[in-house]
């Protein structure tokens, strides 16, 4: 075995088990939050996954976004077959392993290489987008400073791994030309045919097209590796997330609001004595520590592992702040900063985890991060679940949030106040009581 091939093999052994790591870890802080039941009607469930997330039909709802969208898509899905022969090739010290598959292979990379070049333009184009033309919902406040950059660093990295592989390709591609041994006559070249005649590479030398494609190969597949562990600390890990995250999404009404039991039962136990009251829940240990039951959401661990799931899915593209009433009239609330500031509490917590063993009170919550005012904002009208590509629901975590707020806090709006008021007194949200109720008929 070759130099080349004991260090390629260490490297990728290294990428593999940080990103095993990584994984339990994510998996890890999405168990913190409530165990809730989100496997009914599994055909219905593989039918939205297919339509949302394999078919992209929410993406495609704004049609330029959408379609260079599904290139990308496309792309980062079809190209990386091209990567099993990267490891296979890093591995054993062969070149190009899956030439005999004849002319399927030259269909292969030929594919391959339009599509590399439309991801190539669609980056370019989003990074305009972002940048240049500066949509109203990618320049807005909650965006500033690293998700901004992490938004471009991922549009760059992409860029640089489809130049690494089409330029590898071109020089390939001439050493093919050239006649040398170790470069076999394989593979349609379209693109990087091009790119070789455009620089003249067939002018250089041996030894200069095998650095150059030497080059480019460690570049592509180290990329490769690398991303695949940046992106589970990034905004893309909706790659890994999407499909399984729309697979567990509400199949409900948007608009239905879920009960709490406890609560439910101890009203069926007011309302009929024959009802006997709930039996308190059993107590359940978080992260070491014995967690309380609370009304609501203080914290990321009264939330539903389902909620955690779809904090760490967003992928920040604005599409549910874009459409969110209250956003548009000026309020303060932004779904999207509801679900950021979700994850960013979630990591936030993880990391206390990490550094002791178990969870210890760190004096923060939800609400350090999200205030009363963006929570009170809400209209629940579930706009922002609708235009979301991958099905997250950010009102749940609002409705959380103020039934903690309402139930433990006893802090609210002064119009709610008196409905509240009204309903514990009168059984109704009116300021009368029930025996007075049809008093309009006589008038």
């Amino acid at each position: 075995m070759s130099i080349s091939s004991i260090l390629f093999i260490l490297v990728l052994a290294a990428a593999v088990g940080l990103f095993a790591r990584n994984v339990r870890r994510l998996v890890r802080n999405i168990r913190l939050g409530r165990d809730e039941q989100r496997n009914d009607h599994p055909a219905e469930r593989w039918g939205v996954m297919a339509r949302v997330a394999l078919g992209q039909s929410k993406m495609v709802v704004r049609p330029v976004a959408g379609i260079l969208h599904i290139i990308v898509y496309a792309g980062f899905v079809i190209i990386n077959i091209e990567v099993l022969e990267i490891l296979i090739d890093g591995i054993f010290g062969t070149h190009r392993v899956f030439s005999f598959l004849g002319g399927f292979y030259d269909f292969l990379i030929g594919s391959f290489e339009w599509l590399a070049l439309g991801v190539w333009v669609a980056c370019v184009v989003f990074l305009v987008r972002r940048n240049g033309i500066k949509l109203k919902r990618f320049v807005m406040k909650e965006l500033d400073g690293w998700p901004r950059t992490d938004a471009n660093l991922i549009l760059f990295t992409e860029i640089a791994l489809m130049s690494a592989f089409l330029l590898m390709n071109a020089a390939d591609w001439s050493l093919q030309q050239l006649g040398d041994p170790h470069y076999v006559v394989a593979g349609a070249y379209p693109i990087s045919a091009a790119l070789a005649s455009v620089f003249d590479l067939t002018s250089l030398s041996s030894g200069t097209l095998i650095a150059i494609e030497r080059s480019c190969w460690w570049f592509h597949i180290i990329g490769i590796l690398a991303f695949l562990n940046y992106l589970v600390v990034s905004k893309h890990l909706h790659i890994l997330l999407a499909f399984p995250n729309v697979w567990y999404s509400k199949l409900k009404p948007r608009t239905e609001m879920a009960n709490m039991p406890r609560i439910a039962d101890e009203v069926k136990s007011m309302m009929d004595p024959s009802v006997p009251p709930p039996e308190p829940p059993a107590p359940h240990a978080v992260a070491g520590v014995e967690m309380t039951e609370r009304f609501g959401a203080r914290d990321v661990f009264d939330l539903s592992w389902k909620s955690l799931m779809d904090a760490y899915s967003c992928t920040e593209c604005g599409r549910c702040t874009s459409v969110c009433p209250a956003n548009l009239t000026g309020k303060l609330l932004s779904p999207r900063k509801i679900m950021m500031d979700t994850r960013d509490r979630l990591e936030e917590v993880g990391r206390v985890i990490d550094a002791g063993g178990k969870w210890a009170d760190d004096g923060k919550s939800l609400h350090t991060r999200i205030t009363d005012e963006e929570l009170w904002a809400c209209t629940t009208c579930n706009a922002c679940t609708q235009a979301c590509p991958v099905n997250i629901d950010p009102v749940n975590i609002i409705l959380e949030m103020r039934r903690y707020l309402v139930m433990e806090e006893s802090r609210t709006r002064p119009a709610l106040t008196s409905m509240f008021n009204n309903v514990e007194n009168n059984g109704a949200p009116w300021a009368f009581g029930q025996d007075k109720r049809l008093d309009w008929t006589n008038s």
